[in-house]
């Protein structure tokens, strides 16, 4: 079984839970209490439209956080693949009490990878807890590594992933964001992760629209 197969065994599972999650969570909400769209209309929403937001809002929860997990399981195959010793690993928060341990995505010898398909966080604390979490990897002796696919598109965002990256330079880390962290991945594994999933997405698309 090729790379590219095992990704796409991996992206039917999740779209499969994803459909199923979204179902479930659509048809829960049909008994859903609904006097609060008083307010929706007072402020100009109909019902209707109001009905379509709560379920757009919540199809949009699970779809970000299946696209995160999905994109960063399929990072971890590649890295697998080239490197079969990959693993996630917990370490010991030597800089503070809270938390008592940090997860890293995947270890590959002394690189410590984190993978994130997008970070549009505007919480300015997360600079700090970030600040926090590389220096307990770099004193662990790791070289802490970002790899961000999509970068946000807010200001406040964007000066928060500023930062970040400016915390991972500082500590000796390295800090990839969209093209260049698909070309680190590649670069690193050989994988061209980015073209298999506009392969496979152009196919779906295709299967859709001859359906």
């Amino acid at each position: 079984m090729t790379i590219a197969d095992e990704i796409r065994i991996l992206a039917t599972r999740y779209a499969e839970e994803l459909k199923k999650q979204i179902a479930h969570r659509v048809e829960e909400m049909e008994h859903d209490d609904t006097s609060y769209y008083l307010i929706y209309t007072v402020l100009g929403v109909s019902n209707k439209e109001g009905k379509l937001i709560d379920v757009y809002q919540n199809k949009g929860r699970f779809l970000y956080n299946y696209a995160g997990a999905f994109s960063e399981e399929a990072a971890k195959l590649c890295f697998k693949y080239k490197f079969p010793a990959a693993a996630g690993l917990r370490i010991a928060n030597t800089e503070g009490s809270r938390p008592k341990t940090f997860e890293i995505d995947c270890v590959i010898e002394n690189d410590a990878i984190e993978i994130k398909w997008r970070d549009a966080t505007t919480d300015g604390d997360h600079i700090t807890k970030e600040h926090t979490r590389i220096k307990a990897i770099s004193r662990a002796g790791y070289i802490p590594i970002r790899v961000m696919f999509y970068y946000p598109n807010r200001v406040q965002a964007m000066r928060i992933q500023e930062a970040i990256q400016a915390i991972y330079e500082s500590l000796g880390g390295q800090y990839y964001q969209g093209d260049n962290a698909w070309k680190y991945v590649e670069a690193k594994t050989t994988v061209n992760l980015k073209g298999i999933l506009q392969a496979l997405a152009k196919e779906r698309e295709g299967n859709k629209n001859g359906s």
